[in-house]
């Protein structure tokens, strides 16, 4: 049975009267959860309202030119309630570490739940508990689940619990992400269920449940058991330390966590968690299995000692101010390339005193047709040059470890500072650009980033990335490789420096160039070639010109 809901504005915090700037579905369209309905724009920035679930659009009742506020209704929703499935967390992990078992809703005598059929899972009875945050989704559309299967977890600032299926099925569509809120009866996933016996409420007592034993030693741990989810218990003292129960019982895990890695033998406290607040998530201990059956570097990550923790506020006056959502996301990224990858840097200089000279003359009558002629256009165009000399440096490492990914296309990804920090807008098929139009998409992209209107394929699929900052300063740094790429090459601030010509020292204008790479994948001999390739590259500005506008 399908229902018709209001579209409605979300909180737009201090602004009102925000104008519509583009209608983004049409009546009929079927959109999942969070998909852009309709983009406003304020005099700060432009924003999408999303679909606040999945379903068929029935109207849009705003046009372009519109101003709208917090609370307005812009259209109708027809989304899937045919049957609806209360669903009771499994279980609850209190900050004492005791694990509880919570009971099933009341329902009527007699009340029995359907199992098959599209049905719409909601969250349940919380209690006291409102506003929930969504920490952790287990599902995804098209999983294929069993009862007892976790959905989310769910936490609030006294516990954190499972969400499970009570019905097995496949996931049609998943209506919430990490970070949501959510309170009883929001909708979590739609399913199509599989038919059978509807299922046994659980008892109305909560019952509390003693940790099970440590499982029994077996002979060997395989890697596909640490990548296929829980199996039989296994675990042996050659390859896994000794679980402390102690530290295990504080571990910042949800209960489903806990249980995989009791069955696999996994020392919660030795297990960095990637989740929101440091939560160990259920890959995060598949992660440090794989790590320590195989030696990949990931096991010594997971056991780096942790840095200290200071109370900064009893030496003076603090202020805390939260990271930006881009540092949120970069900085865990950024942490996992440099303790995965073995970064070298090799420092060069080339000579762009003719490229600037050249540059100088033309930037005046390329500003006139609206293009702006930076040195990082010549830049990203001899690094095209250099990657095709150098195709190993366009080239990814496979999965496996075994093999070289080598691409037969060319995107460049260039470091964009913006108010919330630096974003990679990705210049795509960068190998059949010329300079003027290398440096017209930067000029865009550049915007767009610091608008906050980047478009998430204009994020991805860079197969090698360029950090200048030759218009801030700086003689020379070491840039993070941008994984899964395998080299970057940063650019500092030119300088006129005095150069040996056979006879006498003249000036000249020298570019501080810094690549860092994956030593994996290129060695030390490479990376010099590929720099002093490079520089000459850089040095025949002709060279560089040739087959650009005029």
């Amino acid at each position: 049975m399908s229902q018709s809901i209001d579209i409605v504005v979300p909180d737009l915090g201090d602004f009102a009267d925000v104008e519509v700037i583009e209608i983004l579905v049409a009546p009929g369209d079927t959109v999942e959860r969070e998909t852009g309905l309709i983009t406003l724009e304020t005099d700060k920035a432009a924003m999408d309202v999303p679909s606040p679930e999945h379903g068929v659009i029935v109207e849009i009742s705003v046009a372009v030119g519109d101003r709208v506020s917090s609370g307005d209704v812009i259209g109708k929703l027809s989304i899937e309630v045919s049957d609806t499935v209360v669903i009771t967390p499994m279980l609850l992990h209190e900050a004492t570490g005791d694990t509880t078992v919570l009971a099933s809703p009341a329902r009527a005598e007699g009340e029995v739940q359907k199992s098959g059929g599209v049905q719409t899972l909601v969250v349940p009875d919380l209690g006291d508990f409102e506003n929930v945050e969504v920490i952790e989704v287990h599902i995804a559309k098209g999983d294929e689940l069993n009862v007892e299967d976790p959905l989310v977890t769910l936490e609030t600032d006294k516990a954190a619990m499972d969400v499970p299926a009570i019905v097995g099925g496949r996931i049609e569509s998943v209506l919430v992400k990490v970070g949501d809120k959510v309170s009883q009866g929001s909708s979590l996933a739609i399913i199509k269920a599989r038919s059978g016996p509807a299922v046994t409420p659980a008892s109305k007592v909560a019952e509390k449940v003693t940790a099970p034993p440590v499982p029994t030693p077996a002979p060997a741990v395989s890697a596909a058991s640490a990548t296929a989810g829980p199996a039989s218990p296994v675990r042996t003292a050659a390859t896994l330390p000794p679980i402390n129960e102690a530290g295990f019982s504080r571990a910042h895990a949800s209960p489903s966590v806990r249980k995989l890695a009791r069955e696999l033998g996994v020392d919660l406290v030795r297990v960095n968690g990637t989740g929101h607040k440091n939560r160990i998530l259920h890959d995060d201990v598949k992660a440090f299995v794989k790590a320590i059956l195989t030696g990949q570097a990931g096991g010594v990550a997971a056991a780096l000692p942790k840095t200290p923790l200071v109370d900064f506020a009893k030496f003076g006056e603090i202020e805390l101010v939260p990271l930006t959502r881009i540092q949120k996301i970069s900085g865990p990224r950024l942490q996992a390339s440099w303790l995965n990858i073995p970064h070298v840097t090799q420092h060069d200089l080339a000579d762009i005193t003719e490229l600037e000279t050249k540059r100088q003359q033309l930037k005046g009558a390329a500003r006139e047709r609206g293009i702006s002629l930076t040195p990082l256009a010549f830049v990203l165009k001899a690094c095209v040059a250099a990657l095709q000399e150098f195709p190993k440096v366009n080239a990814s490492l496979a999965d496996d470890g075994k093999n070289l990914v080598f691409k037969k296309y060319c995107h460049l990804g260039f470091a964009a500072d913006t108010e919330q920090g630096l974003m990679v807008p990705v210049i795509r098929d960068a190998d059949k650009k010329s300079v003027y139009q290398l440096a017209q998409e930067l000029a865009q992209l550049s915007q767009a980033a610091r608008d906050g209107k980047l478009k998430s394929d204009q994020l991805q699929g860079a197969t090698f990335t360029v950090s200048s900052l030759g218009g801030i300063g700086g003689t020379a740094f070491t840039p993070i490789v941008n994984a899964p790429e395998v080299a970057i090459l940063g650019v500092s601030r030119s300088s006129m420096q005095p150069a040996w010509n056979g006879t006498e020292f003249v000036p000249r204008l020298m570019l501080p160039l810094s690549l860092s790479y994956d030593h994996r994948v290129v060695d030390g001999a490479a990376a010099v070639r590929f720099t002093t390739f490079l520089g000459q590259v850089l040095a025949d500005v002709d060279g560089l010109l040739k087959g650009s506008e005029k």
